[in-house]
């Protein structure tokens, strides 16, 4: 009878006890975290209740495994299995216990700043050292794992006696690797490219989504992902248009006819401006850059506050200024006037002369082609 209520009284009471525990620390952690709203640490802390009570159990039948005389002679395989369960559970619960800690510290600094540029900073950098910290833990806990295995510690002596030359060894083949690490130490640090910056890399248009230690995800304007290493953004040229200010300047280009009217397009343009809410109400122009024989380049500067904005702006603008052109002065779009050419006959013969045979022209305005009459004011 002995034999039977032991174990069971050891392992039982073991689970037991382990479940009131957790129980008990999950029913603090819920009324503190409705006492103090304003900070969401406690409810974070919540997340680590399951390798908290690994960590209890592990612990607690470490310790009584051996009053239970259950599985004798498997005493120390058992033994060395409860530890590497203990190991792997607190490292699971540090790496748990951190990731509250930063994330309540990053939300504390979004609320208290306004800035939109320095949270994002921020939250890349916290991003980052969050990586960062579940990395060495987690190292640190399997090497923890491994010495508990008295082969490994006989090995750790001689790796230990030959490092120099697995260290440079290690460098020479993990080169690409080990450059990734620190392009990411310095992106985060160095205030280069954030998460949410509005970027443009090799052509493509997008907003940096995810950053990690070796590589950086672009989500593009059409929902595709595009994955880069971030050695990439330390060796070579990109835009980031959310560097300091996220305001931005957007240029729209038509080509129209030389008899466009100008001043009532500034007029159409301030009034298309007024109806658009995404223009932030800062500047806005209208010019002709360039002409051609046959057109003119016309230039409008319109500014919004982000890259998102300005976008909307300039596709509004473009479009309703084509409608308005249209419907009220259609000669300002351009257009290709043809006429049938008349074959000249030679002067010998009594014909035409090429000049003859030439539209004819107003004394007083330009040449008309009459196969293709123009409307529009002043013809």
């Amino acid at each position: 009878m002995e034999n039977v209520l032991r174990p069971l009284i050891v392992v039982g009471g073991s689970v037991l006890l382990t479940l009131l525990i957790g129980w008990a620390t999950d029913l603090l952690l819920r009324k503190a975290d409705e006492r103090h709203h304003e900070t969401p640490l406690w409810g974070l802390l919540r997340r680590g209740r399951i390798p908290y009570q690994l960590v209890l159990c592990a612990a607690l039948l470490r310790g009584s495994f051996d009053e239970a005389r259950l599985l004798e002679r498997h005493q120390d395989g058992v033994g060395r299995t409860l530890t590497l369960v203990l190991i792997g559970a607190t490292a699971w619960l540090v790496i748990r216990i951190a990731s509250a800690i930063v994330e309540t510290t990053y939300s504390r600094y979004a609320r208290a700043h306004r800035d939109a540029a320095r949270v994002r900073r921020v939250r890349t950098q916290v991003t980052l050292i969050m990586r960062v910290v579940s990395a060495v833990v987690g190292v640190v806990g399997v090497a923890a794992m491994l010495l508990t295995f008295p082969a490994f510690r006989a090995a750790g002596a001689s790796l230990l006696a030959s490092a120099g030359i697995l260290g440079i060894v290690a460098g020479v083949a993990a080169q690409s690797t080990l450059s990734n690490l620190f392009a990411g130490l310095q992106i985060a640090f160095g205030d280069m490219v954030r998460i949410g910056d509005t970027v443009v890399v090799d052509g493509e248009w997008g907003t940096v989504e995810e950053i990690t230690l070796t590589f950086l995800t672009v989500r593009t304007w059409d929902e595709r992902r595009i994955t880069m290493p971030v050695s990439y953004f330390t060796s070579k040229p990109f835009e980031n248009w959310s560097r300091g200010t996220p305001q931005m300047t957007g240029i729209v280009y038509w080509h129209l006819d030389h008899m466009a009217p100008m001043e009532a397009m500034r007029e159409k343009l301030r009034d298309i401006l007024r109806h658009c809410p995404a223009w932030d109400g800062r500047a806005y122009g209208l010019d002709v850059t360039d002409t051609t024989p046959n057109t003119m380049q016309v230039r409008a500067l319109v500014t919004a506050k982000d890259a998102d904005d300005i976008w909307t702006v300039r596709v509004t603008v473009r479009e309703s200024m084509i409608r308005w052109l249209s419907e009220e002065h259609p000669y300002a779009l351009p257009r290709v006037n043809t006429a049938d050419a008349a074959v000249p006959r030679g002067r010998g013969n009594g014909g035409p002369s090429l000049d003859e045979a030439a539209p004819s022209r107003d004394r007083t305005g330009p040449r008309r082609l009459h196969d293709s009459p123009r409307t529009g004011p002043g013809r």
